[in-house]
C-alpha cells in the first residue's frame, strides 16, 4: 500500500529545473497523470492498455523516472509507490481508490513544485447582461399555447419544418432544450490557447489586410495580426460571395480593424503549419478593453440544438429569443417557501437560463431545477397511482396454518432449502397478502437466486384461500419452462396447471377456457394469450409477471381487470439500478432476493479474440466428454448484409458439419415453431444434443443444470445486463462452469464493458455499470420498458436530484394528498397523463 501525503513538507519546498530538465520531466509526468485519471474515471478498474495493464505500467514508470537532478526526497517516494502498484490488482476497490488518490495528489504537488509559476492571467471580460423576458410587452408576447405559425416571423415553410421535430406550438419550442453548449466564456491569453479548445481572446489589432482570393474570385479574405502581453496570433475571416470581393466594400471592412484597435475573438482553437490560429472566429470590436461586450455569442456560452434540414443553428437561435419572453406566462408548480428551501431558481429565471446562460454556474442552476420537476412530476405520478391502488380492496388470502396446508406441503417437497433471503421475500409477500389492500411488490434476484420457487409458494397461498393464481411470461419458452416446473410440483398436491399461449391448440383453448371460468383450473400459465378477452376468471386471486420489464403498462392493466382486484407480484432476473428502479417501480415495494443457493460453483468468465475460438471449441469438447453440455449464442439469426456478423445458422452447419461432426448439435432461435422450439430444448436438457446454437431466445427460461459452457460470438454486440443474463444459463449444477465471451472490437468502449463482465459477478454492479455506459433506454430496450419521457433529465447522472424530487413528492403528498392547495402541479400531472401513456411506469 501507499502511504499517505500528509505531513509530507518537503513537497511544500519549492525548486525549479532547467528547460531542458523541465522538459523531459515533463514528458515522463504527464502520462502517469494521464493513466491515473482514466483509472480513476473508468471505476478503478485495473486498464488494458495495448501492451500491459494499468498497474504495469504505473509499476515501471514510477521506478524509472529521468535522470535529472530531483529533490533528495523523491526517489526513495516514487521507488515506494512503485512496490505499491506490484499489489494493485488484488486490491478490492476502496484500497485501489485510496492508492491511486495518493499518487495523483503527490504527483500534482510534484509538478506544482519543479514547474516554474503560473503563465499571466486572462484579463477580466465584462459581457452586457442581455434582457429578461420581463422587458418585452405584454401585447408583444405570444401564447405559451399559441400555435408557431402565429409567431411573428415563421412562415407556413418554416412551421412546417419546426413540425418535424414535434414544434407545434410556442410551450413546445421553449421546452427544446439545447443538446449542449459551445463555452465561449473560457477567456485565455495568447500563449495559453490550446488546439481542440474553444475560448476567448482580448487582444490589440497591430495589421489588418483585406483581399481577394488570387485561386476563387468569389472568396475574398480578411486577416488580423493580433497581440496581447503574452503573445501574437493571425486570425483570418473568410467572406464567400461575389459581393464580398468589390475592393471598396473589402476597404470598408478593413476600416472596421484599426491599428491599436482592442477586438474580442471566440471560435475553435486550431492548430496550422502556421501555428495556431482560430477555426471560424466571431470577431467584435470593443470600444476599450474594460468596455462591456455587445455580442450575443462571444464570450458566452452559446446553445447548440437538435436540428433539422433547412433550419441553421443561428436562425433556431433567433427564434428561441423571439420566444424566450413567453416564459414570463410560465405557471410555477412550486410555491416559492419550497422553491426556497430546496434553493432552486423560478420555473422563469431556469427556462431563461437553459436557453441564454450567463455562467456555467447559472447553467449548472437552470438544468438542476428543470430536471427537478421532471422528476417530481414522474414521482408524484408513481405516489399518486401507489395510494389509489391502497385505496382499493383486495382478496385477504389469510390462512389459519400454512404448515400442513398446500404451501408447507410444497416446501417440504422440495429437494433444498429455501436460503434465508427466500425466507424473508416470502415472509413479506405472506404479510401482504394477508391485507385486504392489493400487493404491488417487485421481487429482484440474480440469475439462479430462486425467485421462481417463491412465487409458486405465493400462489399455493392464494389457492389454500380459495382463488386462483395466474403465471405470465413475456415468451412462451418461459412459459412452456413454468408449466414444466409446475406440472412437477403440482401433481402430489392436487392443485390443476394448465398452459395456454398463442400457438395453443383451438380445441384445446376452449377446454382451458371452460376450465378457468368455472374455477377448476387453479393455476394458469401463459404468455400475451392470458390478455385476449375471452379469458375470464372464476376467482382471480394473484398475478405473478415473470420478467416484468418486457411488458408494457397496458398489458398489465387489461390482466389485472379480469379479477376483482387481484394482488400482483412481479419479478425480474434483470438487476435494475436504483435510480432506475425508482422511476420505472416508484410505485412497488421492493424486496430483494440477495443471496444464491449453496452448492453453486462461481462461472469463469474470460475474453477471447475470434482468431482463438478453437479454445473455446476444444473447451466444449472437453466438458461434453465429462458429460457435460455447451451453448454457443450469436446474436443474429441468419447472415445480414448491413452487418458482417457470424449469425447462428451458419455456425450451427459450421459446428455440426465440420468442429464437432460426432456430437448432436441444435439450432435454436425465434422464428422456429413453439413445438420445434420445445422439442430442441428438450433434446439438449436430457442430453440428447450436446451443442446448442441459439441466439438470445436461451436468455431466459432455459434451465438445464448439465450446461456447463457458454460460449457468446460478438460479445460486444450485447448490453452487460443481457450478457450477465446469458451467462446465469450456465453454473445451475454442481460442475465448474465455464463463460467465454468471445469480442474482435476494435472499439476500447466496448472492451472495457466486457471487462466488468470478466471481473464482478454481481448483478446490480454490472446493471449500474451497463445504465452509466449505455444509458436506461438502451438497458431496458425501448418504449415498451416503461421509461418515463424525460426532456433533460438523465437517470444514469442525476440520481441525487431524483432522489430529493422523491423527498419533495412524498413530502407535498404527505401535507397535501389531493393537491387541493398545488392546483399547478395538479393540472401538469393530469396533462402528463393524458399526453404521454405509453410513458407510465411498467410495474
Amino acid at each position: 500500500m501507499v502511504a499517505q501525503p500528509a505531513g509530507d513538507s518537503s513537497i511544500q519546498v519549492s525548486a525549479c529545473l532547467d528547460h531542458q530538465a523541465l522538459e523531459r520531466f515533463l514528458i515522463w509526468i504527464r502520462p502517469l497523470q494521464q493513466a491515473l485519471s482514466l483509472e480513476a474515471e473508468r471505476g478503478f478498474s485495473d486498464l488494458e492498455g495495448r501492451k500491459e495493464r494499468f498497474h504495469c505500467f504505473m509499476q515501471r514508470e514510477l521506478a524509472t523516472p529521468p535522470e535529472i537532478p530531483l529533490p533528495g526526497d523523491v526517489s526513495p517516494r516514487l521507488q515506494s509507490f512503485a512496490d505499491g502498484f506490484a499489489d494493485y490488482a488484488s486490491l478490492g476497490d476502496a484500497a485501489r481508490r485510496r492508492q491511486v488518490t495518493v499518487v495523483r495528489q503527490w504527483l500534482h504537488a510534484l509538478r506544482q513544485r519543479l514547474e516554474p509559476s503560473a503563465p499571466m492571467a486572462p484579463p477580466r471580460l465584462k459581457v452586457a447582461q442581455r434582457s429578461t423576458s420581463a422587458t418585452a410587452t405584454s401585447s408583444s408576447v405570444p401564447a405559451l399555447e399559441s400555435p408557431l405559425g402565429q409567431v411573428r416571423g415563421i412562415g407556413p415553410k418554416l412551421a412546417e419544418r419546426l413540425a418535424s421535430l414535434g414544434l407545434l406550438l410556442v410551450r413546445d419550442l421553449i421546452q427544446h432544450y439545447p443538446r449542449d453548449y459551445v463555452d465561449y466564456s473560457a477567456l485565455r491569453r495568447i500563449d495559453a490557447l490550446v488546439p481542440g479548445e474553444t475560448a476567448t481572446i482580448v487582444a490589440t489589432v497591430r495589421r489588418c489586410h483585406g483581399f481577394t482570393s488570387p485561386r476563387n474570385p468569389n472568396l475574398s479574405i480578411i486577416e488580423l495580426q493580433l497581440q496581447d502581453p503574452t503573445g501574437r496570433i493571425k486570425v483570418t475571416r473568410f467572406l464567400a460571395g461575389k459581393r464580398f470581393s468589390n475592393p471598396s466594400y473589402l476597404h470598408g471592412q478593413t476600416r472596421q480593424y484599426p491599428n491599436g484597435a482592442t477586438v474580442a475573438v471566440s471560435g475553435l482553437v486550431k492548430s496550422g503549419p502556421y501555428g495556431i490560429s482560430f477555426q471560424d472566429p466571431l470577431i467584435e470590436v470593443m470600444e476599450s478593453a474594460q468596455a462591456p461586450l455587445r455580442s450575443s455569442r462571444i464570450g458566452r456560452l452559446l446553445p447548440v440544438y437538435p436540428l433539422t434540414e433547412g433550419l441553421t443553428a443561428d436562425r433556431f437561435r433567433s427564434l428561441i429569443e423571439r420566444v424566450l419572453p413567453s416564459v414570463r406566462l410560465w405557471p410555477e408548480p412550486l410555491p416559492r417557501v419550497r422553491r426556497e428551501a430546496r434553493q432552486l431558481l423560478s420555473r422563469e429565471k431556469a427556462l431563461v437560463a437553459i436557453h441564454r446562460p450567463e455562467s456555467s454556474e447559472q447553467l449548472q442552476q437552470a438544468r438542476h431545477r428543470l430536471v427537478f420537476d421532471e422528476f417530481l412530476l414522474l414521482q408524484l405520478g408513481l405516489m399518486q397511482r401507489r395510494a389509489a391502488l391502497k385505496q382499493r380492496s383486495a382478496p385477504c388470502l389469510r390462512i389459519t396454518s400454512d404448515r400442513d396446508g398446500l404451501m408447507g406441503r410444497f416446501l417440504t417437497l422440495l429437494p433444498f432449502e429455501f436460503t434465508t433471503a427466500q425466507q424473508r421475500v416470502l415472509a413479506e409477500i405472506e404479510s401482504d397478502l394477508d391485507r385486504a389492500e392489493p400487493m404491488a411488490r417487485l421481487v429482484q434476484g440474480d440469475v439462479g437466486s430462486g425467485k421462481t420457487v417463491v412465487a409458486v409458494a405465493a400462489l399455493l397461498k392464494a389457492i389454500e384461500a380459495g382463488w386462483q393464481g395466474a403465471m405470465m411470461a413475456p415468451t412462451e419458452v418461459l412459459a412452456e419452462q413454468h408449466y414444466r416446473s409446475l406440472c412437477g410440483w403440482m401433481p402430489p398436491l392436487h392443485v390443476t396447471v394448465e398452459l395456454l399461449t398463442g400457438s395453443t391448440p383451438q380445441k384445446q383453448r376452449r377446454r382451458i377456457l371452460s376450465d378457468v371460468a368455472s374455477g377448476a383450473c387453479k393455476i394458469l400459465v401463459g404468455t400475451h394469450a392470458l390478455l385476449e378477452d375471452p379469458v375470464a376468471f372464476f376467482r382471480l386471486g394473484l398475478v405473478v409477471v415473470d420478467e416484468q420489464h418486457r411488458f408494457g403498462v397496458r398489458q398489465r392493466n387489461r390482466l389485472l381487470g379480469k379479477g376483482l382486484q387481484p394482488h400482483l407480484l412481479t419479478m425480474t432476473a434483470t438487476p435494475i439500478p436504483r435510480t432506475l428502479a425508482l422511476s420505472l417501480h416508484g410505485d412497488l415495494d421492493v424486496s430483494q432476493i440477495d443471496e444464491l443457493p449453496p452448492g453453486r460453483t462461481p462461472i469463469r468468465t474470460a475474453m477471447i479474440t475470434g482468431s482463438n475460438r478453437e479454445e473455446a471449441y476444444e473447451l466444449i469438447r472437453e466438458e461434453v466428454e465429462k458429460g457435460q453440455r455447451a451453448y454457443v449464442v450469436l446474436p443474429l439469426v441468419e447472415e445480414s448484409e448491413k452487418m458482417d456478423l457470424r449469425s447462428a445458422v451458419d455456425v450451427h452447419r459450421q459446428l455440426a458439419d465440420e468442429v464437432f461432426p460426432d456430437l448432436q448439435v441444435g439450432l435454436l432461435h425465434g422464428r422456429l415453431a413453439s413445438a420445434d422450439k420445445q422439442a430442441v430444448i428438450k433434446a439438449f436438457a436430457c442430453g440428447e444434443t450436446s451443442v446448442l446454437v441459439s441466439t438470445t431466445v436461451v436468455e431466459v427460461g432455459v434451465d438445464v443444470p448439465e450446461a456447463s459452457v457458454m460460449v457468446i460470438d460478438h460479445a460486444d454486440r450485447f448490453g452487460l445486463a443481457q450478457l450477465h443474463q446469458l451467462r446465469g444459463r450456465v453454473g445451475r449444477g454442481a460442475a465448474a462452469s465455464h463463460c467465454l465471451l468471445i469480442n474482435d472490437s476494435r472499439n476500447p468502449l466496448a472492451r472495457q464493458r466486457l471487462e466488468v463482465l470478466v471481473r464482478s459477478t454481481d448483478g446490480f454492479e454490472i446493471a449500474e455499470m451497463d445504465l452509466r455506459l449505455r444509458g436506461p433506454g438502451q438497458v431496458l430496450g425501448t418504449r415498451q420498458s416503461g421509461l418515463p419521457d424525460l426532456a433533460l433529465a438523465s437517470l444514469a447522472d442525476d440520481g441525487s436530484v431524483l432522489e430529493e424530487a422523491r423527498e419533495e413528492a412524498a413530502d407535498i403528498l404527505r401535507e397535501d394528498p389531493e393537491l387541493r392547495d398545488h392546483v399547478i402541479l395538479s393540472r401538469l400531472l393530469d396533462e402528463q397523463r393524458s399526453r404521454v401513456t405509453s410513458a407510465a411506469q411498467l410495474n
